[in-house]
């Protein structure tokens, strides 16, 4: 058992910091930078959080489509290959929504705040 602050308490804490006690002390670009550094801390621990789960749904889901076995990145070439190849189309079962769950997926560690993903969160 890990003690605790884990490491996403610790980059939660980290950009808390910057936002709310640096930020406000500085102006133009060091504020920018300074904002950057804070999304940044941001984006790593919703990889942290998020990611995993994501890939794991999106492995089955490639298995389930495609028929086969292999890693993420196998599959996904597999994915884009039949695609080319005009084996698989928005009009086969399973593509449409494949490709949507992974978007959505991808969206809530990149751009959770995207206004997009919120309507479609909403839905």
């Amino acid at each position: 058992m890990q003690d605790t602050p884990d490491h996403t308490e610790i980059l939660t804490a980290v950009a808390a910091l910057l936002r709310n006690e640096i930020m406000p002390l500085l102006s133009g670009h060091p504020n920018y930078q300074v904002r950057v550094a804070a999304n940044a801390l941001d984006l790593v621990n919703r990889q942290i959080k998020l990611q995993p789960p994501a890939e794991t749904a999106e492995l089955a889901s490639l298995r389930a489509l495609l028929g086969a076995d292999g890693t993420l990145e196998d599959l996904n070439q597999l994915l884009c290959d039949r695609i080319e190849r005009h084996e698989l189309t928005l009009e086969t079962p399973g593509v449409t929504e494949h490709l949507w769950a992974t978007t959505l997926a991808k969206l809530s560690v990149d751009q959770p705040t995207y206004a997009r993903y919120q309507r479609e969160l909403a839905e």
